[in-house]
């Protein structure tokens, strides 16, 4: 059933005359009448006893108009319910952010909810690549390349590197000074799989081998594991700011330049029309981690 005609039916009612609804409904008077008889013929029944000069409900066109009304009435409230939403930060939002991401992106939800109290965010840990549409994730906070020409991806903040070490650990075994001392030093090293990344670049110095007693597949638990002096981590500064601010762990070969780690990108699907509260959440980001511009 159309429902173009059932509105088109109330139009009439409310009009008095099928000539007052199309004046109305700004159409012909011939377009008013034919979905009117189009919408008699789709129920099998008449709606309306016509004269010349009224329209008299019939019984069953009472009980259609009562039904139809509702109808009016639940679109109405879906429009403004859409409405609503757009006009205020509000709903559930749904994120993804990788393990070692979270030491950044945990303490900045508690001040977004704290400005937004009507969202909730529910967060998804994970190092995987997520599936923003299959799994309705809302905002995805990544540092790979974007290969989906159906997402978009807002920078957030450029990644420093940075290498260090807990005082414990340089006491113990001593301070390197270069990157090739690296090497006899125990270096822990983040791995994914069988996919470990145990080459370290340092620039203009050079691409080191290295090794140490402990892989694992989140840089938190990396930079738990340095701050109780288990070795030395290269790691983004965003992710050892406090421990490098509580003196838990201190910077080494701080002479040498290195390259700039992979940026960090919040990534969500391409819409027409962007939930507010995407939108907030991916300007919130920029502004808190230094991207705003």
């Amino acid at each position: 059933m159309n429902p173009q005609r059932l509105a088109i039916f109330t139009n009439i009612i409310q009009a008095g005359t099928i000539s007052a609804a199309a004046h109305k409904l700004g159409c012909g008077k011939s377009v008013v009448s034919r979905q009117l008889a189009q919408l008699e013929n789709d129920l099998g029944a008449r709606l309306i006893q016509r004269s010349t000069r009224q329209l008299a409900l019939t019984e069953v066109g009472q009980l259609v108009l009562e039904e139809a009304r509702q109808i009016e009435r639940s679109l109405d409230k879906i429009a403004h319910l859409a409405d609503s939403y757009q006009q205020q930060v509000r709903g559930l939002l749904r994120v993804s952010c990788s393990l070692a991401g979270r030491r950044v992106l945990v303490p900045l939800l508690a001040e977004f909810t704290a400005l937004y109290p009507q969202v909730k965010v529910a967060l998804q840990l994970d190092d995987a690549m997520v599936d923003l549409i299959a799994q309705q994730v809302d905002v995805a906070i990544r540092t790979s390349a974007l290969v989906d020409s159906t997402l978009v991806a807002r920078k957030l903040a450029e990644s420093a590197n940075v290498v260090c070490a807990a005082p414990s650990y340089l006491a113990r075994c001593g301070t390197p000074c270069t990157p090739q001392e690296l090497q006899q030093h125990a270096c822990l090293l983040y791995a994914v799989g069988a996919r470990v990344y145990d080459e370290w670049n340092f620039g203009e110095a050079g691409i080191f081998r290295v090794d140490g007693p402990l892989q694992m597949n989140d840089g938190g638990a990396l930079v738990t594991a340095a701050a109780g002096g288990a070795g030395i981590i290269k790691v983004p500064l965003a992710i050892v700011a406090d421990e490098l601010a509580s003196g838990q762990l201190v910077r080494i070969l701080e002479d040498v330049v290195l390259p700039p780690g992979p940026a960090t990108y919040a990534v969500y699907p391409a819409r027409e029309f962007l939930p507010l509260k995407t939108a907030a959440f991916v300007e919130f980001l920029r502004e808190r981690m230094g991207q705003n511009r």
